[in-house]
């Protein structure tokens, strides 16, 4: 009796806190036998394992969700850049800017501007001495596409040029099809300039004026569904729709006058809404009411 009274009270409980009410450090008590305690160990292994994988997975669920849209639904996903390592060489030839390659084009010329990663985003400076925005493109084949991504302007001196900008621009076999645009003054979306000798020229659809801050991340999506396309700043949304939109298409050529970035770079097939017919009424309305102002 006594012996069994000295066991119990020498074995030692489960440490479960301090006493100041610190959580707990263990809460089993280990057991005796060093080849239980190994079992044990490798079972606590395993089960922190699968608490931490499920928490990975949803990171990467939230980093692939498609944001709110209203033409389209999104499909199969495309692209997915978090511009975190340097990016591969393209493939194929990067002699046009508008088609004729895979992956990123850049950097190709002092034309196209300096383009880098830095902190998580895609940074195009132009090349004042060239007057022309520095440029950038992911080529790809597709037709229908939901573009999602975070753009800035930059708050640095002009140097001479006239206007600061961020464009994302959409190009066929061999020039631009349409674009998203955005300046200090808010976002405008156009039928592009298909052979810039012409006769083909831009069709504007609409403006919206904001006032833009410089250094500030925007949040851009682009959608396009054969021959309509619809731009959204911010949850304010214009669409415009023209047969060259409807075209094949090959690249998204980032556009940055001066100087910007672009981060959190995502892609998706699009699909129909069945509410589109609805949400264009609403979106048309308010681009009226928006012009009357």
């Amino acid at each position: 009796m006594g012996r069994a009274r000295f066991a119990a009270h020498s074995r030692k409980p489960a440490l479960r806190g301090d006493a100041r009410g610190a959580p707990p450090l263990c809460l089993f008590t280990p057991p005796r036998h060093p080849a239980q305690h190994v079992r044990t160990m490798k079972t606590l292994s395993i089960a922190c394992a699968a608490a931490i994988l499920p928490a990975h997975a949803l990171l990467a669920d939230l980093a692939s969700m498609p944001p709110p849209t209203l033409m389209t639904k999104a499909g199969k996903l495309l692209v997915a850049e978090n511009f975190s390592k340097p990016l591969p060489p393209p493939q194929g030839s990067t002699a046009n800017y508008a088609s004729g390659f895979k992956g990123w084009r850049c950097n190709v010329s002092e034309r196209g501007g300096r383009w880098d990663i830095v902190d998580g985003a895609f940074r195009g400076i132009e090349n004042p001495k060239v007057n022309h925005p520095a440029c950038a493109s992911i080529g790809l084949d597709f037709k229908n596409v939901i573009i999602a991504c975070e753009a800035r302007m930059h708050d640095v001196p002009l140097e001479g040029r006239k206007f600061r900008g961020f464009s994302v621009r959409t190009t066929d076999a061999k020039d631009y099809v349409c674009s998203v645009m955005l300046s200090q003054a808010g976002m405008r979306i156009q039928k592009d300039d298909n052979d810039h000798a012409g006769p083909d020229k831009a069709v504007p659809f609409g403006e919206i004026k904001t006032p833009i801050k410089l250094g500030e991340w925007q949040t851009i999506v682009f959608e396009i569904l054969d021959d309509e396309m619809v731009g959204t700043l911010n949850g304010k949304s214009l669409t415009g729709q023209h047969p060259l939109i409807a075209s094949d298409k090959h690249s998204i050529m980032f556009v940055s006058s001066v100087e910007g970035s672009v981060r959190n770079l995502r892609v998706w097939e699009a699909l129909p809404n069945p509410d589109w017919t609805k949400n264009k009424r609403t979106i048309l309305a308010a681009s009226k009411g928006s012009a009357k102002k």
